[in-house]
């Protein structure tokens, strides 16, 4: 029995997973491959991993299927890799349950740090679960009772939507939230489209959580796709 975190990685290419399983074994991480989504998939029911690295292009299954079948049954994260140019079909895996990606080329040190990342974050799921009454991550705590919220011990006063914007993006710390996803869990189904509509409120949530004279800046935007929240600024 071991309790090295396991990563399952998905890829077509050889030499891209040969890199990535070395770079992750001597951080001390367990590590399988496979060379498709349809053995990755095999392998996932077989190993149970504790995280999933999916390229999205591959032959027989694609990484936008194989994030379908694993969020069937199962909350693991999943990082993709993509391509540039590869906008649209990522902003749909990370719609269907993909946490996070990495566009290539990237360096293992990226990586290596969207790993840990995800990896915190499902360590801390049980947690949050619970009935909780106050939320602490990074700089910020918030009652959620009183609606009372405190960034780095100085109290921010915020409108009803914008806290319970700043709410879900706690919960989803250092995930890459894409608009589509927002829009839907603050405002429902009819607001999916509305872009601008959010982008409106993140810069009015910005200008009030951000306003200190540190410069940190908790809510960081991925173009084309939607925001990353990060709790003790970046």
């Amino acid at each position: 029995m071991t309790d090295k975190a396991r990563i399952l990685v998905v890829d077509d290419e050889p030499q891209l997973t040969r890199v990535l399983r070395t770079g992750l074994r001597a951080r001390g991480y367990d590590v399988r491959a496979a060379a498709d989504g349809i053995s990755g998939f095999e392998t996932f029911t077989d190993w149970q991993p504790d995280l999933v690295i999916t390229d999205l292009a591959m032959p027989n299954m694609d990484g936008l299927e194989l994030c379908r079948r694993v969020r069937a049954f199962s909350q693991v994260p999943i990082i993709i890799l993509s391509a540039k140019g590869e906008e649209r079909i990522k902003v749909e895996a990370l719609d269907i349950g993909a946490d996070d990606f990495v566009t290539k080329p990237f360096g293992i040190d990226e990586l290596l740090a969207r790993v840990r990342a995800a990896l915190r974050r499902a360590a801390s799921q049980p947690a949050t679960q619970s009935a909780e009454k106050t939320l602490k991550a990074g700089d910020f705590v918030v009652d959620l009772d009183t609606r009372k919220v405190m960034v780095s011990g100085r109290e921010v006063h915020l409108t009803p939507k914008e806290f319970d914007l700043l709410v879900y993006f706690i919960r989803h710390a250092e995930k890459v939230l894409t608009h589509h996803a927002l829009l839907a869990a603050i405002w429902g189904g009819d607001y999916v489209e509305q872009d601008q509509y959010l982008r409106v409120f993140v810069g009015n949530l910005r200008k009030k959580v951000e306003r200190d004279t540190t410069g940190k800046r908790y809510i960081l935007t991925e173009p084309w796709i939607g925001y990353r929240f990060v709790a003790e600024g970046n």
